[in-house]
């Protein structure tokens, strides 16, 4: 019986929250103007992945990958070939650290020229939607309706 009740307010308390967040947003709706603010989309992760820098970026870092992954199968190699186990040891410790600084160098240098081609894309995009008279660019995967559509001018753009 007690457990019963303890549903039943929940849901009703629940329910009376929605509704109240449902008026909330109403009221919030209409009191803020939007004639004439003019608002378009992107689909970021389709100008992204057309993009020839990302394209050139990646094909960098699947370069650099099968060099590691090369220089991986010549330290094994090397390694295989001390006569101790000691020393065996000692060589892998020395290739681990040499293979955790290259690693990090590809990583750092990836981070920032990938920040380079975020920041060139959105500069791209706020110039091209300032250039048509555009008030506010939200991602096309954030919105579920409405907005004129970018994309295609962007990935010209962007090339």
């Amino acid at each position: 019986m007690i457990k019963s009740k303890l549903t039943v307010t929940s849901i009703v308390a629940v329910a009376a929250f929605l509704l109240g967040a449902g008026f909330n947003n109403i009221a919030l709706s209409d009191a803020i103007d939007t004639d004439g603010i003019k608002i378009a989309v992107v689909d970021v992760n389709g100008v992204v992945s057309s993009s020839a820098e990302v394209k050139a970026l990646k094909k960098q870092q699947d370069a650099k990958r099968a060099e590691l992954e090369k220089w991986l199968k010549i330290v094994r190699e090397d390694v295989m070939k001390q006569q101790t186990e000691e020393g065996k040891a000692k060589l892998a410790k020395k290739y681990d650290s040499d293979f955790a600084k290259k690693q990090q160098a590809n990583k750092t240098e990836y981070v920032k020229k990938l920040a380079q081609i975020d920041a060139n894309i959105s500069k791209i995009i706020a110039d091209n939607a300032k250039a048509q008279g555009y008030d506010i660019v939200f991602a096309k995967s954030a919105v579920l309706y409405g907005g004129n559509d970018l994309t295609a001018t962007i990935q010209k753009a962007v090339k």
